[in-house]
């Protein structure tokens, strides 16, 4: 089975576990092997065609790195320790990632997030808006889960599943999870000669997850389960994955020359998959009902603007999915709006550079934007 290049993607999500960045016998961070990873995410960034891809970090390594700045002891911590720990960690790992890109001429932005911020529609547009627009100012998004306010009962647990969330938010169309295992097995390979590397997965079946193990190092939270639980949900958003090692001194330079990892193939695209999911997998909450020169314009692929809204019916928060109906009353989709249903309501029919006079801030110009609108047929 053919498996694609790297070199292919447009939009990328790496996942970099604590027990990469972080020494866990010296405390302290893994300097020259970071180099190495961001040369190879700038080179992606900007090659030497001139082709330029948008790139994201999922980076552990807040509550490691706080650990070894507070000097606690190894083992376990309690969830307030952890939570303390990531508080001093956390300015510690950004700056090191600003440190280390930075020598590459690139700009990297901090994004906290916590589980709510990808389940709850409204958060959801936060943050999916925060992330697009540093990447289209060519920054890097460093994302981690906010583990200062995070709890036992609402925590990813591990950032496997964090970045498989984050790249089907962001409609990437790679996600690479950097591990200390290059690949997935049809038996635990420590010690066992005659386990078999699997290159390449079309499909996750129960066979494929009987396969994962359970196993994680004492800094990371994840294992194989994690990572099989983080390509369903990357490939059923239309993204793929790769589990590749991350212990090579430039790990992304490794995949792209044919270093052993394991794909994880999808066949829809971050695109359409978000569409289908908008159509079909949401609840409507209204409908608002536009004018023939709106339906015009978003059959053409444009966004849906206030001028082009003629009536909103129904009473919906923001983030809410609603049904776009045309003058004739004919359902012509529907999205994720911007605004809420009493803001809307004072917007209709305006312009977008009228949003903050109306309003008394400045919204978004756009009442649902292409990206999260879905059309139906002619």
């Amino acid at each position: 089975m053919n498996t694609p290049a790297l070199a292919d993607f447009r939009r990328i999500v790496v996942k970099v576990g604590s027990s990469l960045l972080v020494d866990a016998q010296a405390g302290g961070l893994k300097e020259s092997w970071l180099v190495g990873l961001t040369g190879d995410l700038a080179a992606l960034h900007d090659d030497k065609r001139g082709r330029s891809r948008d790139i994201l970090v999922v980076s552990s390594g807040a509550i490691a790195l706080g650990r070894a700045v507070l000097k606690l002891p190894n083992g376990l911590l309690k969830l307030e320790d952890g939570q303390a720990a990531a508080a001093v960690g956390q300015i510690a790992l950004a700056r090191t990632w600003t440190a280390a890109l930075s020598r590459h001429g690139i700009t990297a932005g901090q994004v906290l997030v916590t589980l709510g911020d990808t389940e709850e529609r409204r958060r959801y547009l936060n943050a999916r808006s925060t992330i697009t627009k540093l990447l289209e100012w060519r920054a890097v998004p460093v994302i981690n889960e906010n583990d200062t306010v995070a709890t036992s009962e609402i925590r990813y647990g591990d950032n496997d599943r964090l970045a498989a969330r984050v790249a089907t938010m962001v409609s990437a169309d790679l996600l690479v999870l950097l591990s200390d295992i290059d690949g997935l097995y049809d038996a635990p390979p420590g010690g066992n000669v005659s386990a078999r590397h699997i290159p390449c997965v079309a499909r996750i079946t129960p066979e494929i997850e009987a396969m994962a193990g359970a196993a994680g190092s004492e800094l990371s939270r994840g294992g194989m389960q994690t990572k099989i639980e983080a390509a369903r949900i990357a490939t059923n958003g239309g993204t793929h994955m790769v589990i590749a090692s991350g212990r090579r001194d430039h790990p992304l330079e490794a995949i792209a020359a044919g270093a052993r990892c394991t794909w994880f193939l999808t066949a829809a695209n971050p695109v359409t998959a978000r569409k289908k999911w908008i159509a079909g997998a949401l609840e409507p909450k209204g409908v608002l009902t536009i004018d023939a020169g709106a339906v015009a314009a978003l059959r053409g692929g444009k966004s849906l603007l206030p001028a082009g809204v003629a009536r909103i019916d129904g009473a919906f928060a923001r983030g809410d999915a609603v049904i776009i109906r045309g003058p004739d009353g004919l359902e012509v989709g529907r999205g994720l709006c911007a605004y809420d249903a009493e803001d809307a309501r004072k917007i209709r029919g305006r312009a977008s550079a009228d949003i903050a006079s109306i309003l008394g801030f400045s919204g978004r110009t756009e009442m649902i934007h292409r990206d999260d609108l879905a059309v139906g047929p002619e």
